[in-house]
């Protein structure tokens, strides 16, 4: 077994004589030191793969503390080399967990087993090292995978619950709708049918939205959705969404939309992902809507800039504390002082996926009782 080899000792000829000895066995001396401080520089310097070490050398390092530094910094087989084997020298080696210990004059064949021994039981415990560090990172993994596979476990649970909780409450409000619509020993006046009407239509808004949201969730790979952009006119998207939710709006708020330098004579096209765009919009204009009073005006606000499109949405509702905001985009976190007002906290999650997906940013201001404001930012190419 060739190897690279540091002589320290700090007898000349002992260390030539050492030096011959080992050219012959085949393997290559890096270099010869008589002092400790020496022998830590030829060390960081050569990265041999043994040190053969004298005990006593020149200078105010001797062996055994040199042997302690090398296998401390460096981790490299020490063998001893001495004349003296009393018991206390040879105490204070062995604290240093030597390799092997030579008594000098050395033989060719004691030093020749030394070196193959030291090396094969250093190459050993390299290899120990590396299994059990090995062993550690897949402990560590598997640790991860079961508390991600818990985490996912009461994220399904509290899924289920949730999504069982709001498909119950739209369906028993359409149920008693149609119940009381169809009694024959009951009439209604035209003012209480459209009342009745706009709260079957509400439940089945917020069925639609949920239906929509468990959908998007399905879609996801691996936390992110997939993202393929068309060019978009921002313009006429926003204008038709708004005239939808006026349509099927069943409360009295009222949408108002906003437009700054964006012509319809000149209009500009950016680069974006239909579905993910309305999923956006969308969830944030329902949440607008769900938690402003009735009656009440949210602003929507398209902004276009050339290298960017900046959608905001205003409400007046009950805003958002500011420890609730901490957590606004985790899936199933609603705010503390929702009440009874139905939701998943499915929505704003599925904005911000949808948001990342196109490289942008969403940011938020809200104040309890003042109401909230979302902007939105996509950047993306613009098609003239």
């Amino acid at each position: 077994m060739s190897s690279s080899i540091l002589i320290v000792e700090d007898e000349q000829l002992v260390a030539l004589d050492i030096q011959r000895r080992l050219t012959q066995l085949g393997h290559q001396v890096v270099a010869i030191t008589d002092r400790g401080e020496a022998a830590l520089e030829a060390v960081a310097q050569f990265h041999p793969d043994l040190v053969l070490m004298d005990i006593h050398l020149h200078g105010h390092m001797d062996g055994i503390a040199a042997a302690a530094q090398i296998r401390e910094q460096y981790h490299l087989p020490v063998i001893f080399l001495t004349a003296h084997a009393d018991t206390a020298t040879v105490t204070q080696a062995k604290e240093t967990q030597p390799f092997g210990y030579l008594i000098k004059p050395v033989q060719t064949k004691h030093l020749s087993t030394a070196i193959e021994i030291a090396l094969t039981r250093h190459q050993a415990e390299v290899l120990m090292q590396r299994a059990l560090e090995k062993e550690r990172e897949w402990s560590e993994a598997l640790q991860r995978a079961l508390d991600k596979e818990k985490e996912l476990n009461e994220l399904k649970s509290q899924f289920v619950s949730i999504v069982s909780h709001e498909f119950r409450n739209p369906l028993s409000v359409i149920l008693f709708v149609l119940s009381l619509l169809e009694r024959h020993d009951q009439e209604f006046s035209p003012d209480q049918q459209r009342s009745h009407i706009r709260r079957a239509k509400a439940a089945t808004h917020n069925l639609v939205q949920l239906i929509e949201d468990i959908l998007t969730l399905s879609e996801t790979d691996a936390v992110q959705f997939h993202y393929h952009p068309v060019p978009i006119d921002v313009l006429w998207f926003c204008q038709e969404l708004v005239s939808e939710f006026q349509v099927n709006l069943a409360t009295n708020h009222t949408i108002v939309l906003e437009v700054c330098n964006c012509s319809e004579t000149d209009v500009l096209f950016y680069d974006l992902d239909v579905k993910l765009l309305r999923h956006i919009l969308t969830n944030l204009l329902s949440n607008a809507i769900k938690y402003s009073p009735e009656g009440g005006e949210i602003r929507f606000s398209l902004s276009c800039k050339p290298d960017a499109v900046i959608f905001q949405i205003q409400d007046q509702g009950i805003g958002i504390s500011s420890e609730d905001q901490t957590h606004l985009f985790e899936p199933f976190c609603r705010g503390s002082n929702v009440r009874k007002i139905s939701g998943t906290g499915l929505g704003l999650f599925i904005v911000q996926k949808c948001v990342a997906a196109h490289g942008g940013t969403i940011a938020v201001h809200s104040e309890v009782g003042v109401g909230t404001t979302f902007t939105v930012t996509l950047v993306g190419p613009v098609q003239s």
